[in-house]
């Protein structure tokens, strides 16, 4: 649904502007969902085309978000990235992620074992997000930044958290788009599924130049108490530097961190 235009979608429930008010609030919120990692540097005529909305209107949002430190100009370019005050605002949150907390010392001995990146993933329903993570040692290396988030299918991480859903959500998630699956249709719906159940067997699931055809994932699930998962350890890495062989002990290497975590936790894999 496209955020409403609040100088021409008058509120007309209310006298007292608190619709209006609403209005303005899911604007500037769908211009800050629009910078991502791949798309850090964005212009107004960009985001008001993408997001629906007159670029008067997303100027003003962007002043305003500007001052509060939210949103910053590039000097060169005059567009538009995330500001530092994101950071502060997310501080609070991220301190009080036990998850993150916990698998900080695990993600750093398995970045010095397998030499590659190493991140935490958290899900919130339709994305697969990064809290933490430990970059390559190497020169030539992939990350996933703070923030980031994934929604393909074949993304390891996001089959991770997939393969804990039931298959009637699995198969609304493809089917509305939430969660993008190349060349959709039922054969593929179905033959994804029983990728997940492999995964799920496993321990650990693979995307293997699928997403990106330079990038290999390889991710594994955390569990709580109850045995739900609440996050999963992510290694992205090279496509160049892994093997078949090398793909195999990533693998078992993410599955044994993510295995860490879980314990550290207090959590347990269900039964």
């Amino acid at each position: 649904m496209t955020p409403t235009e609040p100088n021409e979608t008058p509120d007309t429930s209310s006298g007292n502007g608190e619709g209006k008010g609403a209005s303005v609030i899911v604007n500037a919120i769908a211009v800050l969902k629009s910078f991502s990692a791949e798309e850090p540097l964005l212009g107004v005529t960009e985001l008001a085309g993408r997001i629906g909305l007159h670029k008067s209107t997303v100027s003003r949002i962007l002043a305003t978000l500007e001052q509060e430190g939210l949103v910053e100009r590039d000097a060169d370019s005059r567009r538009f990235r995330l500001g530092l005050g994101m950071i502060a605002m997310a501080g609070p949150l991220l301190a009080e992620l036990e998850e993150r907390r916990v698998a900080y010392p695990v993600l750093r001995e398995l970045t010095e074992r397998t030499g590659e990146t190493s991140a935490l993933m958290v899900w919130n329903g339709v994305e697969s997000m990064c809290v933490e993570q430990i970059p390559s040692r190497h020169q030539v290396k992939h990350l996933a930044p703070l923030g980031a988030r994934y929604n393909e299918a074949l993304s390891s991480s996001v089959q991770v958290f997939l393969a804990s859903e039931n298959a009637d959500r699995v198969r609304n998630l493809l089917r509305s788009g939430s969660i993008t699956l190349p060349g959709l249709d039922e054969a593929a719906v179905e033959s994804y599924l029983l990728r997940l159940e492999e995964a799920a067997k496993r321990g650990w699931a693979v995307n293997f130049g699928e997403t990106s055809m330079e990038e290999v994932g390889v991710a594994s699930p955390v569990y709580d108490h109850r045995g739900d998962i609440v996050a999963s350890v992510l290694i992205p890495a090279p496509k160049f530097r892994v093997s078949q062989d090398t793909l195999t002990s990533l693998g078992e290497a993410c599955l044994e961190a993510a295995a860490k975590v879980t314990s550290r936790l207090g959590g347990r894999p269900p039964a």
